[in-house]
């Protein structure tokens, strides 16, 4: 089962792929409606307001704790397991010196970083069997690919979800803390209600 797929008789264009899994193309959501003229290609791959202001949130409360050791970066980073198989990072944190070992290149990372937080998907399902296919299969890729901690932040359902390699993986609801690393805690709501009240 994948997340996505179509009729080897009706290509779809390579800009309409959000994600590629070992070969298997992984579309945007509402691709179909681009191409049937519905809408255009941006009116589908751009990230709505609130996912646009909690992964900014999530990535400066992150850089106000983290040591200088670390860099967070974030804009759909494109990390790549091999040749035909990559996926999309809302948020990754990683040693800034491994990154400046590997060098600072115009390509998807090759190196995992620590830590990968997710905010939703923009990904196309078939199925609502897919759904869970997906974030799991996509978690177990990122922790394969050498990702200590995954985590997913899903705002339709206020829930997160930890993952770490070879443990029990952990969904809360947003009101509990969340932890993102080495002690850093997180609050989801109290994060929300700070951007409201500051001016």
């Amino acid at each position: 089962m994948t997340a996505s797929s179509h009729k080897k008789s009706s290509p779809v264009p390579e800009y309409l792929i959000y994600e590629m899994d070992e070969g298997q193309p992984i579309y945007y959501r509402g691709y179909r409606d681009v191409l049937n003229g519905v809408k255009a290609p941006e009116e589908i791959m751009g990230s709505s307001i609130l996912q646009s202001i909690l992964i900014e949130l999530v990535k400066n409360y992150i850089n106000s704790k983290l040591s200088k050791e670390y860099v967070v970066l974030s804009n759909e980073l494109g990390l790549l397991f091999s040749k035909k198989s990559w996926r999309l990072a809302d948020i990754a944190i990683f040693f800034k010196k491994a990154l400046i070992e590997a060098g600072i290149k115009d390509e998807y990372s090759k190196i995992p970083p620590k830590i990968v937080i997710e905010v939703d998907t923009k990904a196309h399902f078939e199925t609502p069997a897919d759904v869970n296919y997906y974030y799991h299969h996509k978690t177990d890729q990122l922790l394969d690919f050498g990702v200590e901690r995954v985590i997913w932040i899903y705002t339709g359902v206020e829930k997160f979800m930890i993952a770490e390699k070879n443990k029990r993986w952990e969904t809360a609801n947003w009101s509990e803390d969340l932890e993102i690393m080495d002690g850093i805690l997180m609050n989801i709501p109290q994060l929300i209600e700070k951007f409201y009240k500051e001016e």
